[in-house]
């Protein structure tokens, strides 16, 4: 695909068979699981439904981020075969990561200074980052070069939206995200924050709406409310999930119903073990473009 490459990291949450068709690159985080160390690569060494069954069972989980050295070693190789990259992070607003990738950047760039490396801040997360990544692709192949490729996607990813909700509030508790006596009384009356990713890329509280059914109705609204020419939105539109593929099928269905001019079906994805170590079993998340995030 020309003199260049596209790469992200395993937090994309896209399955491993299309990251390989789209010729996305990625990399590996990796996280604890009761205190083993696991790779994140897109459940091919563990089951994602077998870690969120471990997550109900009282598991405990914790992400570890991928340090300078890992970022150069996976650069070295592409550099070396005389290829340029665009690598679009995690949001910083929930890692600190892309700062070792831009250290990596600045000590790689000394020994390759004829070679290109973009780290890009996606301010996005899990499928968003995921549907940032396909669309980049698509541009691809539609003829754009590296450098129309970064301009492009630091000027439109804030259009990326992401809203979440989650079935169990232990989860953001155990985060900090929300207090103890909150997620008690919370998951005692069937209370499902609905959150989103605001202009800093970081996960905030949005809604509390009482029920599953209310819920995914509200999720709904939003993209109603935000999808970029609302329901005549004619773009692609991602789902994933962490174990709750019920709860997926039922908010896609109500998309594809609602929204007639979709390019092609909603597309629906596991939450990998990363973004799903802090989310927790349950959750739901949908990601489309549509106006700029402003907050």
């Amino acid at each position: 695909m020309g003199d260049f490459i596209l790469s992200s990291s395993s937090t994309a949450d896209l399955p491993k068979e299309h990251f390989e068709k789209r010729d996305i690159h990625y990399i590996c985080y990796h996280y604890f699981l009761n205190d083993e160390e696991y790779v994140d690569d897109l459940g091919q060494s563990m089951p994602l439904v077998k870690f969120y069954e471990a997550m109900r069972q009282g598991a405990s989980t914790k992400t570890t981020q991928i340090n300078v050295d890992e970022f150069v070693k996976y650069f070295t190789p592409f550099l070396e075969q005389g290829l340029d990259i665009l690598h679009v992070e995690l949001s910083s607003g929930l890692s600190g990561v892309i700062s070792s990738a831009n250290i990596a950047k600045n000590t790689l760039l000394e020994k390759f200074p004829d070679r290109k490396l973009y780290i890009v801040d996606s301010l996005a997360a899990s499928g968003g980052l995921g549907l940032l990544m396909e669309t980049l692709a698509d541009l691809r192949d539609e003829g754009k070069d590296l450098d129309e490729l970064y301009s492009w996607i630091e000027e439109y990813k804030l259009n990326m939206h992401h809203w979440f909700f989650v079935s169990d509030l232990t989860y953001l508790v155990r985060g900090g995200r929300v207090s103890k006596v909150s997620g008690w009384v919370g998951n005692m009356l069937n209370i499902h924050p609905l959150l989103n990713i605001d202009m800093e890329g970081r996960l905030i509280p949005r809604f509390k709406v009482r029920g599953k059914k209310k819920v995914i109705n509200q999720t709904l609204n939003q993209m109603t409310e935000h999808a970029e020419n609302g329901l005549d939105y004619s773009k692609k539109c991602f789902i994933s999930h962490a174990d709750a593929l019920e709860d997926a099928q039922k908010l896609a269905q109500l998309i594809e119903e609602k929204f007639s001019k979709l390019n092609g079906k909603v597309q629906l994805s596991n939450i990998g073990t990363t973004i799903g170590s802090h989310t927790g079993p349950g959750t739901v998340n949908l990601f489309f473009w549509g106006d700029k995030r402003t907050d």
